[in-house]
Parts: C-alpha cells; structure tokens; sequence
C-alpha cells in the first residue's frame, strides 16, 4: 500500500509520523520505503541515512523526467538502505525546490505514480512525507497514493487549515485519482492533561471527520529520537509512544485492507 502523510501546515509532525510508521512497518518484518518530498530533508535525516556525491535522490528521480539526465534510470536506482533491518528511503534534496518550476510548467504530475507503481511490487508498505504546502509534490504524493492520512497536533490553526486541506484533497481526487481515500485524522502531539487537544478532537468529531483512535502522546523522547537519527520502534521499543506508533500501524493498515 501507498501511504501519504500529509498537512499543508507546517510543524503538525509528518515527518515524525511518516517515519515512525515506516520503522514500524520495516520492525515488523515489511520491506518498507519510505519516499521523502520535503525539500527540507528531515525524514531522510530521521531515517540515518547519509547521502554522498554519488547518492542517488528523489530530486534526480524528477531531474531526469524533464531530460536532464541523458540516460535514464530505474525507479529501484534512486531507493537506499538505511542503517535499520527492511526499511529503505528514497531520500530528499535541496534540489527538488530548483526542479519544481520545470516539473509543473511540463506537467510531469504523473511521473512519481509511474515510479511508485514500479516498485510497488517490490515493497510491502510504501509511505510518502509531503512538504507543508499543496505544492507540485503533494500533489504528485496524492495522485500516487492508495490513501492518505492528516497529521494534527491539536492546535486551533491546525484545525482551522484541515477544511481546506481535504476541499483541496478532494478536488484532486476527482479530477486525477478516483480511488484515493482519507484514513483518517492522526491525533499528535496529545496532552490528556488539557482541556483545549479534547474539545479540538471533539469539534473535528462533530464535523464527521475520520480521527483514528490512536492518539500519539506529546514527550520529549521523540525529539531525541530525531537526535539520534532512530525512529522510535528502534530507539524505544518499550516506551508508551512507541506503542501508540505501533497501535496507529495497525488502525490504519487495518482500514487499507
């Protein structure tokens, strides 16, 4: 399955959710890839990854469908290992901000589905991190997607912006990808403490919106995984978050079947 994680606002935790759920994915014994659209790179740096001259990226992947490579090459040669057992990362570049304009101005819209369609046969589970705007590479993201999911931290701003995230999700789905489907909204960041995160869940509830039943609580322990460049399944296996990433795996590949 191909998986979008994906919020037009900044800072909600796609890529925190994006990678968590392909570790979890790759802990269970998937062979799992994770596609990282944000220029900013920060989910190909979670993973541990680490780029040379001659590491091959996603913004190459898009580079030589408007010609600028002169051989081209297969989906599986932009694909790397990283440090941890099944999981694989097709990583970002600063470049994709470069490319961006020549992609849309020749409508390569597309060109990520074929990609993704290739390998989709040799991977288990395939998750996208999408940068925080409805650019060229959400959209792409989406067109290639079984399903998608919303990240929401639990703020009044995020809430605010999902109404017009899934007008703009829907009306992509009708002109370019019938059979995509919102999984639902993923709760981050959650205080059960407060009293705002409840009445916000219950407001997007109200609304008829999907929000999955595995709330991931707010901790410190996931900016240190971010430091220590190791998702959670494998940094902390036995913590409470850990579980909840892995209780959230479940939902949604529950819901994919």
């Amino acid at each position: 399955m191909i998986t979008v994680v994906f919020n037009q606002k900044g800072g909600v935790g796609k890529s925190t959710v994006s990678t968590n759920l392909a570790a979890q994915s790759a802990k269970l014994g998937h062979k799992t890839l994770l596609v990282d659209l944000d220029a900013q790179g920060n989910s190909t740096y979670y993973t541990g990854f680490d780029a040379n001259e001659e590491s091959l990226t996603v913004a190459d992947m898009f580079k030589q469908v408007v010609g600028i490579f002169r051989t081209a090459k297969k989906p599986k040669e932009f694909v790397h290992p990283t440090p941890f057992e099944n999981l694989f990362v097709m990583p970002s570049s600063p470049a994709l901000a470069d490319v961006e304009r020549e992609l849309e101005s020749r409508y390569k819209i597309f060109k990520l589905r074929d990609a993704l369609k290739e390998l989709k046969g040799e991977f288990d589970n395939i998750y996208i991190d999408t940068p925080p705007n409805f650019n060229f590479y959400s959209k792409a993201a989406l067109i290639a997607a079984d399903g998608f999911c919303v990240p929401f931290d639990c703020d009044d701003f995020s809430a605010q912006a999902i109404e017009h995230l899934l007008n703009n999700a829907t009306e992509l789905k009708e002109d370019h990808n019938p059979e995509l489907c919102l999984l639902g909204v993923v709760v981050n960041q959650f205080n059960s403490q407060a009293k705002l995160p409840k009445e916000l869940i219950g407001a997007l509830e109200q609304q008829g919106l999907p929000v999955l039943k595995s709330y991931i609580s707010a901790t410190v322990k996931v900016k240190e995984s971010h430091s220590k460049r190791m998702p959670l399944p494998f940094y902390l296996p036995k913590h409470k978050v850990t579980g909840q990433i892995e209780a959230l795996f479940e939902e949604l590949s529950a819901l994919q079947t």
